[in-house]
């Protein structure tokens, strides 16, 4: 009885041993931050300074800001949320999923692209676009999914703005994120398309011809960040540290207006 008793308090001992290193493990991990896939470049430009001020690593995962919005009311174990717009945080906030209802970290802006050896060319105005289309030189045409991407839903703002949108719907091929819409961009015989002027400048601005569009042209893309109800020490100095000089700073450079 006694051996038995000695075997059952070791095994006990290791059980606490082992949660204990577990918890350890978690509690050190890098918190998860939630991105939209416009933010791909100047965010993680933002992670790398907020390391070097003092800072700690920063998870970021990046995806259609609707998509994310899902999976954090699903439960996903995201800390913070920047989206690209501000309809999406206010949803997680009249859910009570927020610390409050966030800050707009900044304003974004939208590019007409046109790959290296188009047909299209741009200008801010879209009348190439729309001479091309009439011509029937359209084939394919990029913009994310309106349903899940702010940019998609401004894309297709401008679009109707410019009367386009019926005649080049059928044409049109949607990216499940911004940044796959500007993979869809620049491959196979896509004419171009309607993209984030942030990922233009990061990625595609040797690629091709851009031109940005007017911001009149379609809704403000006032971009929000919130904290999630789980945020810890790591995601509010962060949240503070967006908000600060330094990342508006790395966010002006990348093509974002700052908020005044």
């Amino acid at each position: 009885m006694t051996a038995l008793k000695v075997v059952v308090s070791a095994a006990f001992g290791v059980a606490l041993s082992l949660l204990a290193a577990a918890s350890s493990v978690l509690a050190q991990r890098p918190p998860r931050i939630a991105a939209a896939a416009n933010l791909n470049f100047a965010i993680k430009e933002v992670a790398e300074s907020f390391a070097r001020a003092g800072g700690s690593p920063v998870e970021v995962v990046f995806g259609a800001s609707g998509t994310l919005t899902r999976q954090i009311q699903d439960g996903a174990p995201f800390e913070m949320f920047l989206s690209a717009d501000e309809e999406f945080p206010n949803r997680l906030a009249a859910a009570h999923l927020t610390r409050g209802p966030g800050d707009v970290y900044a304003i974004g802006r939208l590019a007409l692209f046109a790959p290296r050896g188009s047909p299209l060319k741009v200008d801010e105005r879209l009348d190439g676009l729309a001479q091309l289309l009439k011509a029937g030189g359209v084939d394919r045409f990029a913009i994310a999914n309106p349903e899940t991407a702010p940019y998609g839903r401004a894309a297709q703002a401008v679009l109707e703005k410019h009367g386009l949108w019926d005649a080049i719907r059928p044409r049109i091929v949607l990216g499940s994120t911004i940044a796959q819409a500007a993979q869809f961009a620049t491959t196979g015989n896509a004419a171009g398309g309607l993209l984030a002027y942030s990922l233009v400048l990061a990625e595609l601005k040797s690629r091709g011809d851009y031109a940005v569009v007017p911001a009149a042209d379609h809704p403000a893309l006032r971009q929000r960040v919130v904290l999630l109800r789980a945020a810890g020490p790591v995601a509010e100095r962060f949240y503070r540290y967006v908000l600060g000089s330094e990342a508006q700073a790395i966010f002006e450079k990348h093509g974002f207006g700052i908020p005044r």
